[in-house]
């Protein structure tokens, strides 16, 4: 609210345009980096199924050669076959080095195929073939290959720090003839030939193929390989087989897909968040210079537009301004015929009535206002009055008559302090002392009918006030209200605040007045009779104080007929300064 036109019309523009356009641009950002998510998140899917589809082939592809070594009939016989001298054992092993070997060479990522058997007949190379007695008892690959009957397990070891973890497919050797196993199959298969199904896609994402423990079998830092994948994201994954979650990854939040194959594994893919910010970024970002260019052309039209609204608005307060100060002579220049213009012919009409009213109106009242108050307060000559009513004074010395030296003397302080030199504004304290005196005076002429009981706050004492305020209401309960002789008259004088005013009271119990005095005594009467004389004092008082001091504040009368007469004065407590 205290804010100037100007800025008000920036901020109102600013809110209507500029703001609109950049929550626009923001909400483009946000679109895009959201599309820019599903389409990423999409693509994760798609290659963490191609990813795992590959893998699952790659291991099927093990299993089919470890189903045509398990199916072999030749090696199956040359494995069970009874030995007896050593010119029996060229030809097994020939066998096993070529059928091995032809193994090896058109899968290179079989690290080596190792068959171990119980058949005693038969040497150990220890390389091809290697004894299953009780000193391979507790090894891990064979302790797991218990109850699986001849189906393949790939299984996965720690190899130590800073190594690939060992991956095995291993199986017994066993066949339906036989009713016991007759060997066991175990190939190694090397690690890059796993990382090799991911390494292109590694390039801009992390994917780690984890064991169904949870640890990583193959991923791009080698350093990690072995370990168990919660190392590095915290959150476990869903009993679901495939699906997606966030969680934090190295510090920072992203998103993660993963895809469960037949033996257990997971292909887990991690995409970090900032991915799809930066590429949000990069497609705003050629938004950005057009964005710019429209925010600045608009805070220029704004500019200008509120300036120039502004200019006039301006100019018309100016030309108010001086109107508060009562110079209503400016005229203002028309500005246009929209609403500023309409105002400014609206306003030099308005100040011409104005300055036609105060000319011939306003100042003419207020004239006539201060020549009838100095009429009523400066009708007699100070200096003759004095004079006069000293040559009274010395006369009833003269003569022994004290009432008309009393009398004399009473009337002199009453007009000493009326007359004031001029002045019409005194303190309340003062216009008590001018009562005083005057009741002084007609308590002389009335002879002890008349008792009066002064009832003033002290604080309201050095309040100003008209001068006069009191004596025409005094001077109207004596004159109206005696109406016997020999009856007493009771005055009842009253000052204190109320609220944010002082109030005066004058009470009798006199003879009253009928319904409908009490309202017309207030009025202007001015036909100079003598039954006025009384009522144009009363009138004159609350004109005044109606002049002075507005509307709410004057004079208010109650009376009853028989019963007496009430008369309240209202003034504010900051009276009037004297000029």
């Amino acid at each position: 609210m205290n804010m100037n036109l100007r800025r008000k019309l920036f901020a109102v523009f600013f809110v209507a345009s500029i703001l609109p356009l950049s929550l626009l641009m923001y909400f483009s950002y946000l679109s895009i980096r959201n599309e820019l998510r599903d389409q990423s998140y999409a693509a994760m899917i798609s290659t963490t199924a191609q990813v795992n589809a590959n893998l699952q082939n790659k291991l099927d592809n093990y299993l089919k050669i470890s189903n045509s070594l398990f199916l072999d009939g030749t090696l199956r016989n040359y494995l069970t076959r009874t030995y007896i001298d050593s010119s029996q054992y060229l030809e097994p092993y020939n066998y096993f080095d070529n059928l091995i070997g032809s193994v090896r060479t058109s899968n290179p990522e079989i690290s080596a195929i190792t068959i171990y058997t119980a058949n005693r007949s038969l040497p150990k190379d220890n390389v091809l073939i290697k004894p299953l007695d009780e000193n391979l008892k507790g090894d891990e690959v064979l302790e797991s290959l218990g109850n699986t009957y001849g189906n393949a397990l790939f299984l996965t070891f720690p190899s130590g720090e800073q190594q690939a973890p060992r991956l095995v497919l291993a199986r017994l050797l066993n066949n339906y003839s036989l009713n016991f196993p007759y060997g066991i199959l175990v190939m190694d298969i090397q690690e890059s030939d796993i990382y090799s199904l991911v390494e292109k896609e590694d390039a801009t994402k992390s994917i780690y193929i984890v064991d169904s423990e949870g640890n990583i079998i193959s991923s791009k830092d080698k350093s990690l390989l072995g370990r168990p994948l919660q190392t590095q994201l915290p959150e476990s994954f869903p009993q679901e087989s495939s699906g997606k979650f966030d969680s934090t990854y190295r510090g920072e939040p992203v998103l993660v897909v993963y895809n469960t194959l037949n033996n257990g594994w997971k292909t887990v893919t991690i995409v970090p968040y900032r991915n799809f910010s930066s590429l949000a970024k990069s497609a705003a970002s050629s938004l950005m210079p057009i964005a710019i260019i429209c925010i600045a052309l608009a805070i220029l039209l704004i500019y200008t537009t509120a300036g120039l609204f502004t200019r006039r608005v301006i100019y018309l307060l100016r030309i108010i301004r001086r109107a508060e100060r009562n110079e209503f002579t400016s005229t203002m220049q028309v500005m246009g015929n929209d609403e500023i213009g309409q105002l400014s012919q609206a306003f030099n009409i308005m100040s011409s009535r104005i300055n036609s009213l105060i000319n011939e109106v306003y100042k003419k009242e207020i004239a006539r206002q201060e020549i009838e108050m100095k009429v009523l307060q400066a009708q007699i000559n100070p200096h003759f009055l004095y004079n006069t009513l000293a040559s009274i004074s010395s006369l009833s010395i003269k003569y022994d008559d004290s009432r008309i030296h009393k009398m004399v003397g009473e009337l002199a302080k009453f007009y000493r302090i009326s007359l004031n030199k001029g002045k019409y504004i005194i303190s309340v304290s003062e216009e008590l002392n001018l009562t005083r005196h005057y009741l002084a005076i007609q308590q002389i002429r009335f002879s002890g009918l008349l008792h009066v009981h002064y009832q003033f706050e002290d604080r309201i004492l050095p309040k100003q006030i008209v001068k006069l305020t009191l004596q025409p209401f005094i001077e109207n309960c004596i004159n109206h209200a005696i109406w016997d002789v020999e009856a007493r008259l009771n005055i009842i004088l009253r000052g204190y605040s109320l609220g944010g005013d002082i109030v005066l009271e004058v009470i009798d119990d006199g003879m009253g007045m009928p319904p409908g005095k009490a309202a017309t005594i207030l009025e202007d009467i001015s036909d100079g009779s003598s039954e006025s004389l009384s009522g144009y004092g009363i009138a004159n008082v609350n004109r005044r104080l109606k002049l002075l001091f507005g509307d709410p504040y004057g004079v208010t009368i109650f009376s009853a007929l028989g019963i007496g007469t009430q008369v309240i004065i209202r003034i504010p407590a900051s009276g009037i300064s004297q000029n």
